[in-house]
């Protein structure tokens, strides 16, 4: 079945597919470049944003849209939207190879910008600069990926240099501030071992506020005990600690 429209038959350009196989069976979607990646960073939400033709294909270049017995069978639905949604998070995005390099590049880019916001040189107390990163990361042949988000790859870039420290590298500290209205001596002992705050103000037997750095790593730790007892907020992401 063509893609037709009165004026004859439609021609993509600027287009990006997403290709997903399920079942032994071909599945393509017709998209708009860079909108992929909007839509699974959660930018963009609206699918008629997203895709050149609100419709599945076996084949977008012949124009071949996938038969509905097919959808059931693979999706367990005929419906569209969820259909092209689990495309969307779950297909290969394909592109042609300097299309592949740029996407790489601006990835890669991206990267270095956060895990040179996010550490620092234990010794000089600085932050590295991005081609500084990027060389260490070469050595230890970590490479970025179309599939993945750009957040996540950074962290994953951050453990690997940290385990590895072929260049001396630490997480930068995050300053928080916690306020607990609880007695509870236990709890109250946990949070001042992960924070860095010498002065933790008692406002009375059961009102604490702590304002002090933490280990990232920590943070969770942190949300878990202040559940039900108090709030966390995070004042900064990535301080340099000059207190040692």
């Amino acid at each position: 079945m063509p893609i037709n429209q009165p004026s004859g038959q439609i021609k993509l350009t600027n287009v990006s597919l997403v290709r997903l196989k399920k079942a032994k069976k071909r599945f393509e979607i017709a998209c708009y470049q860079n909108k992929v990646q909007d839509f699974r960073k959660g930018v963009e939400k609206d699918l008629d944003e997203v895709l050149q033709i609100h419709q599945v294909f076996t084949n977008v270049s012949k124009g071949l849209v996938a038969p509905k017995d097919d959808l059931q069978k693979c999706f367990g639905t005929t419906e569209l939207d969820p259909i092209i949604e689990e495309i969307m998070k779950k297909g290969e995005i394909q592109l042609s190879e300097k299309e592949r390099q740029l996407m790489i590049n601006k990835i890669n880019n991206e990267l270095l910008t956060i895990v040179s916001a996010k550490c620092i040189n234990p010794k000089s107390k600085k932050r590295y600069p991005p081609t500084m990163i990027h060389k260490a990361l070469n050595e230890l042949k970590f490479s970025p990926v179309l599939n993945k988000s750009t957040k996540i790859q950074a962290l994953d870039a951050i453990k690997l240099l940290v385990s590895k420290q072929i260049i001396p590298i630490v997480r930068a500290k995050m300053r928080v501030k916690i306020s607990l209205n609880v007695a509870e001596i236990e709890t109250i002992d946990k949070i001042k071992i992960l924070i860095n705050d010498n002065s933790p103000q008692n406002n009375g037997e059961i009102n604490w506020i702590f304002n002090g750095l933490i280990d990232p790593v920590t943070y969770r730790d942190l949300v878990n005990l202040c559940d039900g007892k108090g709030t966390i907020q995070v004042l900064d992401m990535a301080v340099i600690d000059d207190s040692n």
